[in-house]
């Protein structure tokens, strides 16, 4: 399949214009509406199947991981900007362009440690598996709890999560590949093998969710479920809809209300959900795979 930006849905007819590259509907040529019906319809399925590979074959394909060392991409098929952009130290710190003045700057930074100790206090153990895991900044903390892989499109972002994990004496499996690619989770295993790998013990998602829309929040939330073994852990950072508090300028931001995550996350097949947060910042979420 090739990507088109703007097209009628093959299914449905409904005109619809994507918002770039890495909305699975250009590569399906398939609206939000229909594409969210994938699992039911043999038809909708074969086109998101399709779509989901061959928007990984269009960004970049890694090799099995070595240990905190980001893997050279594959040779791309078509140039791509990175999938989800990373978010800079210098926005977690609040330095630079993200500063917002003393009184904001001290709120964040107390909401942020909060957000922390809150990852910190998750049974979080085994193989882990940290999607667009970006510079790295909670990377030390899971690798020091479990066997961590940590992937990104963008590949200088791993650059700067692999500096993170020396600085710390720690190792860890970092890949440059689409985070929604099963393909690049080496915990994933051959769903055709004898016996499978059952998955990863715990998935953790930070700020991730904010950058799908429609039906795509169903498919992040399938696609966390896929990674995991029956039991296994999901954590999910995000952000709360403050302006002063959102993503770094230029990157396309979806504010999901938490009783949809909750609904998604239940549909996808996720129990003893938990959605949390902090006063103004951040949102908070675990659950445990069926």
């Amino acid at each position: 399949m090739s990507y088109r930006a703007t097209f009628d849905c093959l299914w449905c007819g409904t005109a619809w214009t994507t918002r770039g590259p890495r909305d699975l509907e250009g590569w399906a040529l398939l609206c939000p509406t229909c594409l969210g019906k994938a699992g039911s319809n043999p038809f909708l399925k074969g086109r998101l199947r399709g779509a989901l590979a061959d928007r990984a074959a269009a960004t970049s394909v890694a090799a099995p991981g070595s240990a905190a060392t980001p893997e050279p991409a594959a040779p791309r098929r078509a140039a791509a900007p990175p999938a989800y952009p990373a978010f800079p130290d210098d926005w977690f710190l609040r330095r630079g362009a993200f500063e917002r003045g003393a009184i904001h700057d001290a709120a964040w930074a107390a909401e942020l440690d909060m957000v922390t100790r809150w990852l910190d206090g998750l049974p979080l153990a085994g193989r882990i598996v940290e999607p667009a895991a970006g510079v790295g900044f909670f990377s030390p903390l899971l690798a020091e709890k479990g066997e961590l892989s940590a992937y990104d499109a963008d590949g200088a972002a791993l650059d700067r999560a692999r500096d993170r994990l020396l600085a710390h004496r720690l190792r860890a499996h970092l890949h440059v590949a689409d985070p929604f690619a099963r393909d690049a989770d080496p915990f994933a295993g051959d769903p055709n093998a004898a016996a499978p790998d059952p998955g990863a013990d715990a998935v953790v998602a930070a700020f991730l969710l904010g950058r799908v829309r429609g039906a795509g929040l169903d498919l992040a939330a399938a696609s966390f479920r896929a990674s995991l073994r029956a039991g296994g852990h999901l954590a999910l950072i995000d952000l709360r809809n403050d302006p002063a508090g959102g993503p770094p300028p230029g990157i396309a931001w979806t504010w999901h209300d938490p009783a949809l995550v909750e609904a998604a996350l239940g549909r996808a097949g996720f129990t003893d959900l938990r959605l949390t947060g902090t006063g103004r910042f951040f949102l908070t979420a675990s659950a445990v795979a069926r």
